[in-house]
C-alpha cells in the first residue's frame, strides 16, 4: 500500500460534544479542529478525564457531536444512516483496544476472521486474508490457540491482526500498551510503526507520553481542547 501524501483522511471542524448530568451541561469537547492526512502516525495525548475517549469514539463513528462538522474519507458522517455507519466501522476504522476484546470461546485465527465474516467476504477468500494478516503479526503458528492459550502481548497482535484484517483506511488504537509490560509494548510499537511504514494511518489515544513519542505528530488534549504538539516535547 504507497503511502499517499498531503491527502485528507479526516477533518473535524469545531466539533463540540456536551453530556447532560444532574440537570447541568458538561461540555467535554469544545470546538475542536482536526485534520488527518493519510498515512499519518498521530498520537492524542491527554490524562483521564481530558476528553480523549470521547474525541476517540467521534472519530470511530461509535458516537456523535453535539456540533460541528466531521468528514471521514470525504464523507459526511452526519448524512449517513445507521447501516451506513456500521458499514464504515466494519470497513474504513480498524479498533484497537487495551482490553483487546477477543472473543474467548474462539480460535486468535476465528477472531481475526469476524470482521471479514461481517463484511461478506467469500469464505476461501477469508481463511487467506487470516493466514495473510497472522503472518504479518508473527502468529502464524497460534492460529488455532484459544486467547487464553496467549500471552498479553500475543492477543494484543491478534487484536491488531483483526483491527487490519478489511485493509481499513484508519487504525484506530485506544491505549494499545496500557495493559502490556514494557517489553512487549515496545514490540507492539514497534509493529505500529512497520504498518505505517506501509502507508497505514494509526491514530492513537494514550495518556502515555512515551507511547505518544512513537508517533510522527503529536495533538494534545486538556479540558476538552485541542493543542498540536511535537514529539520531541513528548
Amino acid at each position: 500500500m504507497e503511502q499517499t501524501k498531503n491527502e485528507e483522511i479526516l477533518r473535524m471542524t469545531n466539533i463540540c460534544k456536551d453530556y447532560e448530568m444532574g440537570g447541568e451541561i458538561l461540555h467535554v469537547l469544545k470546538n475542536v479542529d482536526l485534520t488527518v492526512e493519510k498515512g499519518e502516525f498521530l498520537a492524542i495525548l491527554g490524562p483521564s478525564g481530558s476528553g480523549k475517549s470521547t474525541l476517540m469514539n467521534i472519530i470511530g463513528c461509535l458516537d456523535v457531536p453535539t456540533s460541528g462538522h466531521y468528514e471521514l474519507s470525504g464523507r459526511t458522517i452526519a448524512d449517513e444512516t445507521e447501516s451506513a455507519l456500521a458499514l464504515i466501522r466494519n470497513k474504513e476504522i480498524g479498533f484497537i483496544f487495551q482490553s483487546f476484546y477477543l472473543l474467548q470461546r474462539q480460535s486468535a485465527a476465528q477472531n481475526v476472521e469476524l470482521p471479514l465474516i461481517y463484511a461478506g467476504m467469500p469464505e476461501r477468500k477469508r481463511k487467506e486474508r487470516v493466514k495473510e494478516v497472522m503472518e504479518k503479526v508473527g502468529l502464524s503458528d497460534k492460529m488455532d490457540h484459544l486467547p487464553n492459550q496467549l500471552s498479553g502481548g500475543q492477543q494484543q497482535r491478534v487484536a491488531i491482526a483483526r483491527a487490519v484484517a478489511n485493509n481499513p483506511s484508519i487504525l484506530l488504537a485506544d491505549e494499545p500498551t496500557g495493559a502490556l509490560d514494557q517489553k512487549t509494548g515496545q514490540a507492539v510499537m514497534d509493529l505500529f510503526h512497520s504498518l505505517n511504514d506501509e502507508g497505514r494511518t494509526i491514530i492513537m489515544i494514550t495518556h502515555d507520553r512515551k507511547i505518544a513519542g512513537h508517533a510522527k505528530r503529536i495533538v494534545r488534549i486538556l479540558d476538552g481542547i485541542i493543542s498540536e504538539g511535537d514529539v520531541e516535547d513528548a
